[in-house]
């Protein structure tokens, strides 16, 4: 068979199967930021989030699709059927969580710490900090620190994700400021000791996992067994430490009133 028909061949069968192979449509939020995901022209290119569902689309032989959109839509776009997968995401964050979605295994531990400025080591927990405004990602909820809002003696610092968070606090734009332990660790790699930024506390800590759509049309057991394969197989542990999670559990115990 003469070489270009052998191409166009091939063309047309890599076509199809890619049409007939089912489509997964992953929720993405704007305010993540590494090690969870990178995003580039609206896509998320690389990330513990971006292997965790190219891994899990592979489990089930579909092809992952990402919807990029402000943490604030989600749910909207939830219960108006537009995602069928949703990741990295806690009950304790919902009001009314969508009906028509199931819960995965628990998948992810993240822990919520207080961060001080580089040399602020001494731990303190948030009902001893003074009125101050404290760095906070534009419409993450805070458990460990809504009373002391309420209060008004704290008051939030918004910004769009968490690097933005830790940069601020780094120039010094206020004296403390609220990350997930994984993105602490992530920002402080390779910087010097005197340079990193300090945890001094654990606000919150909360298991994470994935939502999936209860739809006919999707593989919804399916997905739910695979993840839990990959929870008990160690895989998703592995995903979590090539992003610097190693010995992420251990930091100071979890705050209280």
């Amino acid at each position: 068979m003469p070489l270009p028909r052998l191409l166009a061949l091939l063309l047309l069968w890599t076509s199809q199967c890619l049409a007939e192979q089912a489509v997964l449509r992953f929720s993405v939020a704007e305010s993540w930021s590494m090690p969870l995901v990178r995003i580039e022209a609206d896509q998320p290119v690389e990330g513990l989030l971006y292997d965790l569902t190219q891994a899990l689309a592979s489990e089930v032989g579909a092809r992952p699709v990402y919807h990029v959109m402000a943490r604030l839509r989600l749910q909207e776009a939830m219960e108006h059927g537009d995602i069928d997968v949703r990741c990295y995401v806690s009950s304790q964050w919902f009001d009314a969580p969508p009906r028509n979605f199931i819960w995965s295994v628990p998948l992810i531990n993240q822990r919520d710490l207080l961060v001080g400025r580089p040399g602020d080591s001494t731990a303190i927990s948030a009902e001893q900090l003074p009125p101050q405004a404290i760095g906070t990602v534009l419409g993450f909820t805070y458990p460990g620190l809504q009373p002391l809002l309420d209060q008004g003696r704290l008051q939030r610092e918004d910004s769009r994700n968490q690097l933005l968070v830790l940069q601020k606090l780094q120039a010094g734009r206020y004296r403390h400021a609220v990350s997930n332990q994984l993105s602490l660790q992530w920002f402080n790699r390779g910087l010097p000791d005197g340079q990193r930024l300090q945890a001094l506390t654990v606000l919150d800590e909360q298991q994470l996992g994935c939502m999936v759509r209860n739809d006919p049309a999707l593989p919804t057991q399916a997905l739910l067994r695979a993840l839990a394969r990959m929870k008990q197989s160690g895989q998703i542990e592995r995903i979590v430490q090539r992003y610097g999670g190693q010995g992420h559990q251990a930091v100071m115990p979890v705050a209280r009133p």
